[in-house]
Order: structure tokens, then C-alpha cells, then sequence
């Protein structure tokens, strides 16, 4: 038994996969459901749930006069193509050849495992970027990225009129009118699109300013003048029963390319959307699944919808590489449904 028959392809997304089953998903992965497609062009109708437009009268026997697919716009692009590899480095192998040598079953899968989660930093690192498109998308209406020599740019047509700021700065927790803002937002995502948002999203920086409200605490503590002890679980009950709206606080961050801590979603922003999906998260065939699988060349394992993991035997140094790779990009067909509001002055 060498290296090459334990670090492979197969193994190490099995112990992804067992891994990540019972982790509760990203808040994208929810919104954005995965799906797949050959190539990399990626085309979407964005605006077709608008308000419905009456039929016309007709005369009988007259000929049926064709409708125009009026609020239909079809948008394609290229999707991104992301890889990155790893190898075992020189103590990770002379520990592996010692543990080899033993026959040692438990000590061999203690070090494999150890390896494993080295490498697993690759796999974590692919479902992170797709995480950072789905938010970006989503609280910006677009998505940049920019690494490596290579730049992206997409910008999914929100309409101008859904990227709105608050009335009164929320920060001012004596008079900003939240509850005004939001039901004004929420009128016109309806009055435009047809649809009323439901949902919500903000960082736990921008849901301090709806907890320390004192407009909002006046409303729900009148007999004490608005004094009165607001958790988490008791506003989120009172924007329900008075907005019909359900808040997501959403805290997760990440680690861009330069190595920085960055939220996925940033202060200061609060975005309305409606129920069900608002797109999906979409996967191309990278060129790892199109002409290495069952090539004999590498080890090529499909993971997480359309993540290629590849492992490389190298002779000159002895070692194993293992490459993920991934083409993905999502598409937003709720786009003109959102509304994505600054509540900052």
C-alpha cells in the first residue's frame, strides 16, 4: 500500500460528504438551490412574475391576436471558473510512510484523517464562494470578484427604483420610522412586481437598530411608556404579526482571497424578498468532469451538485495533488421582486 491508494479522490469526498450531511446549510443553499448544465453559458428570464395584464375582448370567430411576453427579458452570461490544489507536504508523507510501515489500521486512519482535513479546506473554500456570489447577488444586485488575474463583473438588473434608504437614519433609535420604511418598501416591491416580500434579511449591526427602537418599543409596551425587555424571538414576533414579515439575522463570515474576515452580509443593509426560491445556484461541466473522469489519467469524483475533485499522482516528487475545481454561478429570476435598502443617511 502507497500514498496513491490512500489519498484519492473517492476517499476524500466520502469524507466530505459524511462530514457535511448533518451541517445545517448556508442561508443561500436555501434560497438558491443547486442545479447543473453542460457548458458555461448560463441564460435565465428575469421579471416574468410581474402583475398580470387582462385579456383582450375579441369578436367571435375573429383570429386570436398574439400576446408580446411583455416583462420577459432574457439574460445569459459565462459562468466563472474556479480551481485550486494542494499536496501533501514533505512531514505529512514521511509520517504516512512510518504509519505504513506498522500495519497499524487505527494509527494509518488517525493520520489519513489528518490529511483529510487538510485537504478538506479546499472543498470548504468552493461552498464558501458560492455562499459569497448567492449574498452578494442578493444584497447588491450584483456580483464582483476579482483574483488571480482574473475579473467578473455581473450586474442582474434590480430595478432602480428597489434600491431604496431609509427615511430617517435607523441608527437614530428616537425617530426613525422603521416600520414606516419597511411597509413603504414592502408597497412597492408589491405595486411593481405583484408580489409582497415575506422575508428579510439583515447583519446582527443592523438588527440592533430595529431592537433598540424607541418607536417600535412604544408600540409594543404602551402601558409602560415603551419600557420593557425586547429579545430577539419577541421582535421577530412583532414585525410577523405586523408586517407579516420574517426577519434572518445573518452573521457568517468568511475569509476573501487576501485573507480578510468579511461578513456575507454587510451593516447597514436590509433587503425584503419573497417566498419561495429567487433562483438557483447553477453548475457547468468543468474540464475535469468532461475528459479526465474514467480517463485513467487522475482519480475525477462529482461532489455538492458539480464540484470536481481531482487527485494527481506526481512522480518527481513522489506526492499526490489534489485539485477541486468548480464552475458555478447563480442565476436570479425574483430579481425584480427584492427590494435592497440602505437604512444609513
Amino acid at each position: 500500500m502507497t500514498i496513491f491508494d490512500l489519498v484519492k479522490s473517492q476517499e476524500l469526498t466520502a469524507y466530505w460528504e459524511e462530514m457535511v450531511k448533518d451541517r445545517a446549510p448556508y442561508l443561500g443553499e436555501t434560497l438558491f438551490p443547486n442545479d447543473k448544465k453542460l457548458g458555461l453559458d448560463l441564460k435565465w428570464l428575469k421579471g416574468s412574475k410581474g402583475l398580470p395584464v387582462v385579456l383582450r375582448l375579441s369578436a367571435f370567430d375573429a383570429k386570436a391576436i398574439p400576446r408580446d411576453r411583455i416583462g420577459f427579458e432574457k439574460l445569459s452570461t459565462e459562468m466563472p471558473f474556479f480551481k485550486e490544489s494542494l499536496l501533501i507536504d514533505e512531514e505529512q508523507r514521511q509520517e504516512l510512510n512510518k504509519v505504513l510501515e506498522t500495519g497499524n489500521q487505527a494509527y494509518i486512519d488517525a493520520v489519513i484523517n489528518r490529511v483529510f482535513n487538510d485537504q478538506i479546506s479546499l472543498l470548504e473554500g468552493a461552498s464558501a464562494q458560492r455562499e459569497r456570489m448567492r449574498m452578494m447577488l442578493l444584497t447588491t444586485g450584483t456580483i464582483v470578484m476579482s483574483s488571480n488575474g482574473q475579473d467578473y463583473s455581473y450586474d442582474y438588473g434590480v430595478p432602480a427604483d428597489h434600491k431604496v434608504t431609509a427615511s430617517v437614519s435607523w441608527s437614530t433609535v428616537a425617530t426613525a420610522d422603521i416600520i414606516g420604511d419597511i411597509k413603504d418598501w414592502q408597497d412597492t416591491a408589491e405595486d411593481t412586481s405583484g408580489t409582497r416580500p415575506t422575508r428579510a434579511l439583515c447583519s446582527r449591526k443592523t438588527w440592533g437598530y430595529i431592537l433598540n427602537n424607541e418607536v417600535i418599543k412604544k408600540s409594543m409596551f404602551v402601558l409602560s411608556a415603551g419600557v420593557g425587555s425586547v429579545s430577539d424571538a419577541k421582535m421577530k414576533a412583532y414585525l410577523l404579526d405586523e408586517l407579516d414579515l420574517e426577519v434572518v439575522v445573518y452573521s457568517k463570515r468568511y475569509k476573501n482571497e487576501a485573507g480578510v474576515t468579511t461578513p456575507y452580509v454587510a451593516d447597514d443593509t436590509f433587503v425584503l424578498f419573497p417566498d419561495g426560491n429567487l433562483g438557483n445556484t447553477w453548475f457547468g461541466t468543468t474540464p475535469e468532469e468532461s475528459d479526465l473522469m474514467g480517463s485513467g489519467v487522475a482519480n475525477v469524483v462529482i461532489t455538492d451538485t458539480g464540484v470536481a475533485v481531482t487527485s494527481i499522482k506526481q512522480a518527481d516528487p513522489v506526492n499526490v495533488e489534489t485539485k477541486v475545481t468548480m464552475i458555478s454561478l447563480p442565476s436570479f429570476e425574483a430579481a425584480d421582486q427584492i427590494i435592497i435598502a440602505d437604512v444609513i443617511v
